[in-house]
């Protein structure tokens, strides 16, 4: 199940906090409760991209986004993701959501998502998003523009090329 309430209490609470910039790293504490873990004791791996989701909204709350979303009725949509899973999330465990805006190509916006332990990180997200308006991605400039940035990305990291690029050589629709 969706986690509306931790939604709707995220929602709250970052409309009382400061503004961001839109390359800062946006910071959200989570705790691991029992309907977050799986067979194993530990967080399950779909409600980790699910949490992912909560610290997306936050960034987008403080950094504006989420205002020129409503404003303009356009969307937001996950595009494609590639996540590293390396330490175990237990329950009851603290954890920092930590999210930030990589940049953008002609098509899409690239961000990266990691939860932190300590000074472990337990996954990392490298994911591919977009703005949507009646359906169909626009043009990340325009997005650029109602937020007031350059129209120029800075340079994306050389893995995020690397990514997106082998990503276009893969076939769609799948023959499956």
């Amino acid at each position: 199940m969706y986690p509306f309430l931790r939604l709707f209490a995220l929602t709250v609470a970052q409309r009382r906090k400061p503004a961001l910039a839109p390359f800062d790293t946006h910071h959200l504490p989570m705790t691991c409760l029992p309907w977050d873990i799986d067979g194993f004791v530990e967080m399950n791996n779909g409600r980790i991209l699910t949490l992912f989701d909560l610290g997306r909204f936050g960034l987008s709350i403080r950094t504006g986004l989420w205002d020129t979303l409503k404003r303009e009725r356009w969307g937001l949509v996950v595009a494609g993701s590639s996540v590293r899973y390396r330490a175990r999330i237990r329950p009851f465990q603290r954890f920092d959501i930590r999210t930030r805006l990589l940049g953008w190509d002609d098509k899409f916006i690239y961000l990266e998502q990691a939860m932190v332990r300590g000074e472990t990180v337990c996954n990392h997200a490298l994911l591919r998003t977009g703005v949507t308006e009646k359906g169909r991605l626009i043009d990340p400039l325009r997005v650029a523009d109602a937020l007031g940035l350059e129209r120029t990305s800075p340079p994306l990291p050389a893995w995020v090329e690397a990514w997106a690029r082998a990503d276009r050589t893969r076939p769609w629709p799948p023959k499956i």
